[in-house]
């Protein structure tokens, strides 16, 4: 008689191989839950730095840099979202603040997890309103696009000195993303080790997008708007800003693109 296990028996042999290794996971979630309970106990952690937006993707490309398998680049970065989601939870009260969209309240979600409370506003500048009277941790604005009519322009009139935006959603598109959403927060972001600038800059007469462009080495336009007698434009850089620009913030240079 053959020695071979049946297809039950080997079905039963890896079950139980996924449970133990479930088993480990939970392990390891615990122990990471308690680390960052010694880390918000600790009283080390400057106030208003509970988001780490920069720190958040530097350790997603250092984990999409060494992830190999089946399991789907896409599902990984959920997963840790979910986890830092949870981390965040246990530092104090966190919550969103957003125009009502249910694409960008999806979009949110992805990012900074289910569970995270989300307060709809009816207006760009309500959910801003709410951010400035701390109503909310942090707002999550449509990225601006060259096709928004001018009541949806929220970065010409942002308060650049009391907001700062700190992420630009999703991080991780091996596509085009439909929706894009700029993370506004109340604290500047830290450093993810590969970052862009995002700026608001106004010349007179009406330059050209390319030498818009040429004041800053790598800058590249993403809107820009005619007025009487000056050019208003929405600038993205990796290099120094050019003298009179207005920073709006600075993020996290997002994943985009299949893995070759």
């Amino acid at each position: 008689m053959s020695d071979a296990p049946t297809t039950s028996e080997a079905l039963d042999a890896l079950r139980a191989e996924i449970d133990s290794l479930d088993d480990a996971m939970q392990d390891l979630l615990i122990r990471r839950a308690q680390v960052v309970h010694r880390l918000s106990s600790s009283g080390s952690k400057p106030a208003g730095t509970v988001l780490r937006p920069g720190r958040e993707a530097a350790i997603l490309r250092r984990l999409l840099a060494r992830h190999d398998g089946p399991l789907p680049r896409a599902a990984l970065v959920r997963l840790w979202r979910e986890v830092f989601a949870s981390s965040v939870a246990q530092q104090g009260n966190f919550s969103v603040a957003l125009p009502t969209d249910p694409n960008l309240a999806r979009l949110a979600a992805e990012h900074f997890g289910v569970a995270t409370p989300q307060r709809q506003h009816p207006s760009h500048a309500a959910a801003l309103a709410a951010l400035g009277a701390r109503d909310a941790t942090i707002a999550v604005l449509p990225w601006p696009r060259e096709s928004d009519n001018r009541a949806e322009e929220w970065w010409t009139r942002f308060d650049a000195q009391h907001l700062s935006v700190i992420a630009r959603l999703p991080f991780l598109s091996e596509r085009e993303p439909p929706l894009e959403a700029a993370v506004i927060s109340l604290q500047p972001a830290d450093s993810s080790g590969s970052d862009a600038t995002l700026m608001r800059l106004e010349v007179e007469g009406e330059p050209s997008r390319s030498a818009l462009a040429a004041l800053s080495g790598s800058a590249r336009v993403l809107i820009m708007r005619r007025e009487e007698g000056f050019t208003r434009a929405l600038i993205e850089t990796t290099d120094a800003p050019p003298a009179g620009a207005t920073i709006l913030g600075r993020y996290a240079i997002p994943e985009r693109g299949a893995k070759s």
